[in-house]
């Protein structure tokens, strides 16, 4: 049965595997099958957080309020519409360890309204511990006591008319990753309607059409860059409202963005007051019990993808920012922690690594069902998986014995441009390395192209800017100014980025400010800092300053998106492949009848360089890293044509060639004119 999965079929090297992975599609299947028969679809099954929480009941003039705490002894609800009395509203204890209580208009459901404080009192094996419920909407910190504590949220309904984006319309995915909090440059947190008004404007002109939106979800400490959830359900308050946060949503659409958030289902915070560990007492309500149920490497608590009420928990969860925000897709963080008992802190070399003990099945169920639910709710919506294992199938329809994503992350691609910066001095630089890097991914496989995220700007690291040009960025950024280091930086840095894009995948993503080479790195407030926001922001007035080389590097960046986009290249597929010839450390490739040649030779320029092209004709340089108006020297001729001729290659076949002036440190593109 196996066999006839399209997985298979496609992929031979699967095959002495075919029986794991029928038995994990069959997981999937009565997974599904058993929703399905309790809801009637997963997308009425997803409905949790209708459910659990507050809701109220108009007909019997009240509020419900319910939460999953199996192991709890006692509950009560509180907050200040009682008065803050622990012991006056206690909940009953219902079947699946489901506690509720209802609260009449008449009685203590009269002080409930829009903006009430609340929280819940639970005595478990581990004592009595006042708690915010996993299903709150907004939770806010006290400025005094920096306590988190749940409040109601029931305004007004947000005013959607008139959005009716489509993240489906966008041919091509140019996605711009931020964090709404250190968007602004000012030395403090950012909010979302800030964010709608400033940043937003910028990322569209820039040419990016999607905004990948990080931290959004609650975190009680800023600094873990929104990757230690404790509120699932609740919009981070430090950058504002709920509403705030739909209207830069409703906004991005406007302005014909789609909005993806990064979704963080592979752990959470492991704080007692703020999150979800220990909620009724027991080590193993949301988690596997003792240490199988610690994520050793983060310092946090993973998730129980086995556990049935979990599961649903999670699946609400993806629904519900969906339905509520409006989001277009997710990023989902972590994959490759979940899928495996070790985390992936192995080397993936062989194939017993992606099919063995070591798999965690529940979880790769869990998220083949999450974007079934994604795509049956929202067809075009985008689901990104940051796995860097390369776990097979990832990217395949689950009727195909795939996972279901639409995109993985390149995430070899940084991690190798990197390590040629930092370890590889550039006359030792492989072409050939390049190539494969770029182009090592599997047909129908989506890709998301990167050359940085914030992965990369994090204390500790440096951004691809820093690394390249690092001291020397404080003194020789002007343009007026010649700095060799300065020079080689920025050459670097835009043929980097332009052979990503060409090469690297069918979607591209750029972290916020790192288009124009953001100096420095990102380290949040924190006690080793003296708590300052000096870097936790984007100095965007580096990029406004017409005197400055940031300018130069934004102005590359976005005519490079423009070029791409009005060309198709990263619908084309597969580059291919024209010329590789290591004695000049020059590269040429083709989408269709654009030639890309690359020459990154430190010092080598060569005249009447013959390049193969893939058709005869006239060819002309269309678009040059070398540009000045991009910061370079200018030593392409942008009005020569370059007529086509036909030579024997070392192998005795005829060819069409053009003739042009290799550049060193330089990515030309020519493109047939007639």
């Amino acid at each position: 049965m196996a066999q006839n999965l399209k997985i298979i079929e496609d992929d031979p090297w699967l095959r002495p595997v075919a029986g794991e992975i029928e038995y994990r599609h069959r997981l999937y299947l009565d997974e599904l099958s058993a929703i399905e028969a309790a809801a009637g679809s997963i997308s009425d099954y997803a409905l949790g957080y209708r459910y659990f929480g507050f809701q109220r009941d108009e007909a019997a003039r009240g509020w419900w309020f319910r939460e999953w705490l199996p192991g709890a002894y006692e509950v009560y609800l509180f907050g200040d519409f009682n008065g803050w009395n622990r012991r006056s509203l206690p909940l009953t204890k219902g079947r699946d360890g489901v506690w509720s209580i209802f609260l009449y208009d008449g009685d203590y459901g009269a002080g409930l309204r829009h903006g009430s404080l609340y929280k819940i009192s639970v005595h478990g094996e581990n004592g009595w511990h006042d708690r915010i419920p996993a299903y709150a909407r907004r939770v806010v910190q006290d400025d005094e006591t920096k306590d988190f504590t749940a409040q109601l949220w029931c305004p007004e309904p947000f005013n959607w008319d008139g959005d009716c984006f489509d993240i489906g319309s966008l041919r091509t995915l140019y996605i711009y990753e931020c964090h709404v909090g250190m968007a602004t440059e000012e030395e403090r947190v950012g909010g979302y309607a800030e964010f709608a008004e400033n940043v937003l404007p910028r990322i569209r002109r820039e040419g990016y059409n999607t905004v990948q939106l990080m931290a959004v979800a609650e975190h009680p400490y800023y600094g873990s860059f929104g990757y230690h959830v404790s509120s699932f359900f609740a919009p981070s308050s430090r950058f504002g409202t709920p509403e705030e946060l739909k209207g830069l949503v409703r906004r991005a659409h406007e302005m014909g963005m789609g909005v993806i958030m990064d979704l963080v289902h592979a752990h959470y915070v492991k704080n007692l007051n703020e999150g979800l560990n220990r909620l009724d007492g027991t080590d193993c309500l949301y988690s596997p019990p003792g240490e199988a149920g610690r994520q050793p490497y983060w310092d946090s608590m993973l998730f129980d993808y086995a556990k049935p009420q979990v599961r649903h928990f999670l699946l609400s969860n993806v629904r519900y920012w969906l339905d509520e925000f409006r989001f277009d897709g997710y990023r989902f963080d972590g994959v490759t922690s979940m899928i495996y008992t070790h985390h992936g802190y192995t080397e993936f070399d062989s194939r017993d690594k992606y099919f063995g003990d070591d798999v965690n099945r529940p979880a790769l169920t869990y998220l083949t069902l999450a974007n079934r639910l994604v795509h049956d709710l929202r067809p075009s919506a985008v689901t990104i998986a940051e796995d860097v294992s390369g776990m097979p199938g990832m990217c395949r329809p689950a009727d195909e014995g795939g996972v279901g994503f639409d995109y993985r992350l390149a995430m070899a691609i940084p991690d190798f441009w990197i390590r040629m910066v930092k370890d590889v001095p550039d006359e030792q630089w492989n072409i050939w390395d390049i190539w494969n890097v770029l182009t090592d991914r599997l047909p129908g496989v989506g890709t998301v192209a990167y050359t940085e995220s914030h992965d990369q700007a994090m204390v500790g690291d440096k951004t691809l800017a820093f690394r390249l040009m690092d001291k020397e960025m404080y003194n020789g950024m002007r343009r007026d100014s010649r700095n060799l280091v300065v020079e080689r930086g920025m050459a670097l840095h835009k043929m980097i980025r332009l052979a990503t894009v060409s090469l690297g995948g069918q979607a591209y993503l750029n972290f916020m400010g790192n288009e124009f080479g953001h100096p420095e790195w990102i380290d949040f407030p924190r006690e080793g800092n003296g708590w300052s926001y000096r870097y936790a922001r984007r100095q965007w007035s580096l990029a406004d300053d017409a005197s400055l080389r940031y300018s130069q590097l934004g102005a590359f960046d976005s005519a490079m998106l423009d070029f791409v986009e009005r060309r198709g290249i990263m619908r084309d597929g597969y580059a291919y492949n024209l010329l590789m010839d290591e004695g000049t450390k020059t590269m040429a490739y083709c989408h269709g009848t654009v030639v890309f040649v690359l020459n990154w030779h430190p010092s080598l320029s060569k005249a009447d360089y013959m390049v193969p092209v893939p058709e005869p004709g006239d060819y002309r340089i269309t678009f040059s890293t070398d540009d000045e108006r991009f910061g370079g020297q200018g030593r392409n001729d942008l009005s020569v044509l370059h007529r086509s001729f036909t030579a024997k290659d070392g192998n005795g076949d005829t060819k069409h060639y053009i003739r042009v002036y290799n550049v060193c440190r330089t990515g030309a593109v020519y493109c047939k004119v007639r």
